[in-house]
């Protein structure tokens, strides 16, 4: 299989609140845009680009057995600075804080706030392990 793109789609039936949302605190751009269904970018500044897509949960390309809004998931942001991101989100904006921003033993430095839906967003710094983790890495 050669794949062109990966991304996820988040269902629900907050589609415009929820792309206001990425929209607004996350600055991605909608590149498609009906009531049902948001494709949204983000360019980096070495012009890569991510990609989410928000689509109305009941809506019929959607398996009947299927058609309701998601449920467990995480979205992960890997950012240049977590404590800066903590404050303008959580401080500023008054997001929700589901995990206060701590050091991970593993590798992280993060917080978890959520999105509209429920979706729990991690936002992530990347810093040195402890020893006990650091010969997990490959």
């Amino acid at each position: 299989m050669k794949t062109t793109s990966f991304y996820p789609v988040i269902m629900t039936e907050q589609v415009a609140r929820t792309a206001d949302f990425y929209r607004t605190l996350f600055r991605f751009e909608a590149t498609f845009e009906t009531d049902w269904y948001v494709s949204l970018r983000l360019v980096k500044e070495d012009q890569s680009q991510l990609e989410l897509a928000i689509l109305k949960s009941g809506h019929p390309t959607v398996p009947e057995a299927y058609r309701h809004s998601v449920k467990g998931l995480i979205l992960n942001f890997e950012v240049e600075d977590v404590d800066a991101e903590y404050e303008r989100l959580i401080v500023g904006k008054k997001l929700p804080l589901r995990l206060e921003l701590c050091d991970e033993a593993f590798g992280q430095r993060h917080f978890i706030t959520n999105d509209p839906n429920g979706v729990l967003i991690d936002i992530i710094k990347i810093i040195p392990p402890s020893s006990e983790y650091s010969d997990q890495y490959k």
